[in-house]
């Protein structure tokens, strides 16, 4: 399925005016171009509350193998009066976000990045290792085989 320009910027947008709503706040600059005849565009826009995003991207690869790859920015102040600057990426490999204000995840332990790096250097001892490795194998329950009874039939003999 093919996303536009739109559909990676339109969620942001929402939630931006939901998070600050505000009554009539003036654009002050926009700008839009395309989609061109190559698959490329561009926009920008900003407001008068000093929220401003800017994009540019292009369709890349033919066929069912084409698809759109996004740059682009935005920037607004937080009800707190931090200012909030995000850039990103959107292609094949998804939304990748860049900004000071993103959580950043711990620190790597000493110990198991040298068991990450001895991983690596030693592949063939993983790959022994995973090879050894047993799978289960499915095997459906046996059912009993239900035979009548003879002697508890109709045509008894005494």
């Amino acid at each position: 399925m093919m996303m536009t320009s739109q559909t990676l910027v339109l969620p942001l947008l929402v939630a931006v005016t939901i998070a600050f709503p505000q009554k009539d706040v003036p654009i002050v600059r926009y700008e839009s171009e395309g989609p061109n005849p190559d698959g490329s565009w561009r926009w920008s826009y900003e407001a008068g509350n000093g929220i401003s995003a800017q994009e540019q991207g292009l369709i890349k690869g033919a066929g069912d193998e084409a698809g759109p790859e996004a740059q682009g920015s935005f920037q607004f102040t937080a009800p707190e009066g931090e200012q909030i600057a995000l850039q990103y990426i959107a292609n094949e490999e998804g939304f990748q976000p860049q900004g000071a204000h993103l959580p950043t995840p711990p620190p790597i332990p000493e110990a198991i990045q040298r068991s990450l790096e001895w991983n690596a250097a030693h592949p063939e001892e993983e790959q022994a290792a995973a090879a050894s490795i047993q799978q289960p194998v499915y095997r459906p329950a046996v059912q009993p085989v239900v035979r009548p009874n003879p002697a508890r039939s109709f045509g008894r003999r005494y």
